[in-house]
């Protein structure tokens, strides 16, 4: 009998643990879900470089900075414990007492639940191979590399850390949206502008209608308006339609192009088809900022002028040479491979840098596991003068419906200087900058 009770009491015990060590695996998988949902593996890597071992440069308007090791290493998370874990990730406060940069969004992280942080912590300790890589001091020159400054910044601007709270008659999804899109998503971080003193004008559409409505020049590229408009935001957009977008980067209306290609690549496909819903749910809620703003419609003026062989509008003659055989003459494009040039917003935006960039640069859809096929545009800078992508630009922008604004040579040099360096040799093998 005796025998009997200790191989019960055994065979409970290993049941325990079991049951404890499935309750760790589940959590460490929930907390690897919500770093694919925060995108933390995009600025926490180098090129080239480990997962997550930190290293990449980031520009900023006062020097480089770079990101920091957060494998589980003792030159990264090593020795936090889940207090100097959430003080950094949400507070924005460091081991040592000194504020980051925020360049780590925790202004937006301050809406993270306890639960989801418990979770991206075990995550992080256990889920995350180790990676011995010392961090790296950021290029910002003295006296702009004083920490003390940041404290200051981050008391004026930085939310309290309180889990956020679904407003009252929201439906789920769009609750559930909002919570990634404002909290883990960080979505404002590059959407929404930023005042003088480069915080967010807004963290939360409760918080004026400046939120996501799109920002100034971004490493080169400009992050367009996600609100309800038209002209320049999500309007026109379908709700399935950017689902099929944030999961594959691709979609009837448009192609992932910049920054958001990373986003797509190392986060939003693998998340869930019901948080992706929820997103496009909450982003479709938010109103347009034009009090003015009506659908666009198509008109076939310019695809019907250039089917007969009329290409006197000024651009039209470069579109027919260099655009027109992936983005048609309709400029309809061919669905998720050549996005539709008509009705785009990013074409329409006030600030052009985006499609002058592309243009001059090219670019490469990113496979994704539900889109494995990728396409490149290649890059014009070697072929175009200023004044030839100034018309073709101004042609795009003013074709088919679009309502974008004309520009001139002179934006597109200036673009151009910024590129130069990275910008593909003509066939002399030198770099090229003509007007």
């Amino acid at each position: 009998m005796k025998n009997l009770v200790i191989a019960t009491l055994a065979l409970l015990g290993s049941c325990s643990i079991s049951a404890a060590e499935d309750a760790s695996q589940a959590l460490i998988k929930q907390g690897e879900y919500l770093a694919r949902a925060g995108d933390c593996v995009a600025c926490h890597t180098a090129k080239g470089g480990k997962p997550f071992a930190g290293g990449l440069p980031m520009e900023t308007p006062i020097g480089t900075i770079y990101s920091t090791n957060i494998t589980p290493d003792k030159t990264g998370l090593g020795d936090y414990s889940f207090d100097d874990f959430d003080k950094a990730v949400r507070h924005g406060v460091a081991k040592n007492g000194s504020t980051l940069y925020p360049a780590m969004p925790y202004p937006s992280y301050a809406r993270v639940s306890d639960a989801d942080m418990k979770a991206l912590y075990a995550y992080f300790m256990k889920g995350v191979v180790p990676v011995t890589q010392e961090n790296k001091g950021s290029d910002i020159p003295w006296p702009l590399s004083m920490r003390w400054p940041l404290t200051g910044w981050r008391w004026m601007f930085a939310p309290s850390v309180v889990a956020y709270q679904p407003a009252d008659g929201k439906e789920a999804a769009i609750s559930r949206g909002a919570y990634l899109v404002e909290g883990l998503g960080h979505c404002g971080a590059c959407h929404t502008p930023r005042a003088l003193t480069m915080q967010e004008k807004a963290l939360s559409a409760n918080e004026g209608s400046a939120f996501l409505s799109g920002s100034a020049p971004l490493e080169g590229w400009i992050a367009k308006s996600l609100r309800g408009d038209h002209k320049d935001g999500l309007g026109s957009w379908r709700e399935e339609q950017l689902v099929q977008f944030l999961k594959t980067g691709r979609s009837d209306r448009s192609a992932v192009f910049g920054g958001m290609s990373d986003v797509v690549e190392h986060s939003m496909q693998y998340m869930s088809d019901d948080d992706l819903t929820a997103i496009a749910r909450y982003l479709k809620s938010l109103p347009a900022n034009d009090p003015n703003d009506q659908p666009h419609p198509y008109d076939p003026q310019v695809a019907q002028a250039l089917w007969k062989g009329d290409d006197s509008k000024p651009g039209a003659s470069v579109y027919i040479d260099n655009c027109a055989a992936c983005h048609r003459t309709d400029g309809h494009g061919y669905t998720r491979v050549f996005p539709a040039l008509a009705g785009n917003p990013v074409l329409q935006s006030d600030d052009p840098t985006s499609l002058i960039k592309i243009l001059l640069k090219g670019g490469t859809l990113p496979a994704t596991h539900t889109a494995p096929s990728t396409f490149t545009m290649p890059a014009f800078a070697w072929r175009l003068s200023d004044q030839e992508v100034a018309d073709v630009v101004n042609f795009i922008r003013t074709s088919w419906g679009n309502k974008g604004a004309q520009i001139k040579p002179a934006d597109v040099a200036g673009v151009r200087k910024d590129e130069v360096k990275s910008m593909p040799a003509d066939k002399s093998g030198k770099l090229t900058s003509s007007n």
